[in-house]
């Protein structure tokens, strides 16, 4: 079984081929979503929200976020396995170090994501001096959803589109090998993902960036409430939980998701 590496996903973006992304947070799901074909599993700090029952994901520790990467790693096989790191615990480089350790040698990480522009590029560029493959991500940022005033779509105005590019540029500068666009206007995303070299993953970004993820939750259309306009409940036309995994990733593959419905202007 050929395993998913970071140079499997830059040939894939190289060939225009969509890349599947999905959440997974245990050993059972874990071989769920990699039967269905997915490339990367994210064990997101979502896991506060989705199997902890909490507002957001601030109070996620590194501890349980370790915990989970652990579980899933355990299982995994193919997919490139890729883990958030929590709120604050990359707040100097010291700490982003500290953080990487954990969840690649405790956790069985492959990959740390961290979210923030301008403010990173110290934390990322010791990350990848220091061996570690960094994601970074843009657009809304659930961890400074306070800051934020609540989940709100980044980059409509000119000035935010400016400066989201020019983060995008200097965090592949600074060594990030992967890029997340959470809620941002559809033209903005497809600018981003065509100025960059390294994949770009979209949810809430529109159909143009290499790569789409979603929360295995939402994708099963088992998360309570009203779901974010990105959401599409791949449950509702399937037979089991593996045909609405294999749903997904079949849909990302060929352009089918997202569609204009699940993007934003």
């Amino acid at each position: 079984m050929q395993q998913v590496t970071i140079k499997t996903l830059d040939d894939m973006k190289a060939r225009g081929e969509k890349i599947a992304v999905l959440t997974c947070y245990d050993a059972t799901f874990t071989h769920v979503v990699e039967s269905a074909g997915v490339d990367v599993i994210l064990v997101g700090d979502s896991l506060g929200m989705v199997m902890q029952g909490r507002e957001n994901t601030l109070s996620v520790t590194l501890e349980e976020m370790t915990y989970h990467t652990a579980c899933v790693a355990r299982a995994r096989q193919r997919s490139l396995l890729m883990a958030d790191m929590p709120f604050l615990s990359y707040a100097s480089v010291d700490r982003a170090i500290d953080t990487a350790a954990a969840l690649i040698q405790r956790g069985g990480a492959q990959m740390v994501k961290l979210e923030g522009g301008g403010q990173q590029l110290a934390a990322v560029r010791a990350l990848t001096e220091n061996g570690v493959a960094v994601c970074a991500h843009l657009g809304l940022q659930p961890q400074s959803v306070h800051k934020l005033g609540g989940y709100r779509v980044q980059g409509r105005d000119e000035h935010q589109a400016e400066r989201m590019l020019r983060d995008a540029m200097n965090l592949q500068e600074a060594g990030a090998q992967l890029l997340v666009l959470e809620c941002v206007p559809r033209l903005l995303a497809a600018e981003i993902t065509r100025a960059l070299k390294i994949p770009v993953i979209g949810i809430g970004a529109g159909p143009e960036t290499d790569a789409q993820v979603l929360v295995l939750q939402d994708v099963l259309g088992i998360t309570p409430g009203q779901p974010p306009r990105f959401v599409h409940d791949f449950m509702k036309d399937a037979g089991n939980i593996g045909d609405a995994v294999r749903a997904y990733v079949k849909a990302v593959k060929s352009g089918a998701f997202p569609t204009e419905e699940h993007c934003f202007s």
